[in-house]
């Protein structure tokens, strides 16, 4: 890591606040890209409470919130992102075909409209930076406007946790290997 990754008796109060915080959530442990934001505790207890959100409270559902994050760690070739949510993505249903087309970059075969409509709209935002009328009206028809706007808000804080893991080169554990191509 290209920070120094805080112990807690090195930590300030506030730092020791948001990882005691994180770690006491839904999640159970202070994730991988805390250990970055914590040198700033207020940008990492934000954060955080965005990540808790995204992750678990959304009205996409496991299923689709994993896939998403995996459009997501796949576009920013994000190691650690992908080693961790590609084992939630196969606890959550997610088919291993779909799984492994992400990972080689082909497109996957869904059988489920919600499915296609997040990947199509995941991967569009992420690829042009805009989204097709056409992709866009599948999605809100599929998803809601919750939905879609929930999506937008998994797909960007992801990219948040992508861009993290990379700039400060958080790799996957010791013993780990990684599963991207370039």
């Amino acid at each position: 890591m290209r920070l120094r990754n805080l112990a807690p008796d090195e930590m300030s109060e506030a730092q020791r606040r948001v990882a005691a915080e994180a770690a006491s959530g839904k999640r159970g442990h202070v994730p991988a890209p805390l250990r970055a934001w914590l040198h700033s505790p207020e940008f990492g207890a934000r954060a955080q409470r965005l990540g808790e959100f995204v992750r678990y409270d959304t009205v996409l559902g496991p299923t689709l919130s994993e896939l998403a994050i995996l459009v997501t760690a796949r576009f920013w070739t994000s190691h650690y992102e992908w080693f961790a949510h590609k084992r939630e993505a196969q606890k959550a249903g997610l088919d291993t075909e779909i799984i492994d087309a992400i990972a080689a970059r082909r497109t996957p075969v869904f059988t489920e409209s919600k499915a296609q409509a997040v990947y199509d709209y995941v991967r569009a935002l992420h690829e042009t930076h805009l989204v097709p009328d056409a992709i866009h009206a599948e999605a809100l028809r599929a998803l809601g406007e919750q939905g879609l706007v929930e999506l937008v808000g998994v797909a960007g804080y992801y990219t948040l946790v992508a861009m993290t893991l990379n700039a400060f080169d958080i790799g996957v554990p010791e013993g780990e290997r990684t599963e991207l191509g370039p």
